[in-house]
């Protein structure tokens, strides 16, 4: 069985984009198989198909980013600035 927790981002964005392309389309062919199993109510824990819904938006996301030249965030955690501040 696979893993219910998501792709991180930070792997997904050390993949090129060609890369992205196939892990995105490997995705998609995971989510038909989920909805087929749904359907016929084989499948044991339906959770997995939102966790798939939500790595392929994160692959398109990537992706785009990508081509558009769209420089990477930092991964500091920190809230809105001047929120809670006095």
């Amino acid at each position: 069985m696979k893993d219910l927790k998501g792709l991180k981002t930070h792997d997904l964005r050390n993949l090129s984009v060609d890369e992205l392309i196939r892990k995105e389309k490997d995705l998609r062919k995971e989510l038909f198989s989920l909805k087929l199993q749904l359907s016929k109510g084989e499948l044991p824990n339906n959770r997995r198909v939102k966790v798939v819904r939500k790595d392929i938006a994160r692959a398109l996301t990537i992706i785009t980013e990508k081509e558009k030249g769209v420089p990477q965030k930092s991964s500091t955690l920190g809230g809105a600035k001047g929120v809670g501040n006095a």
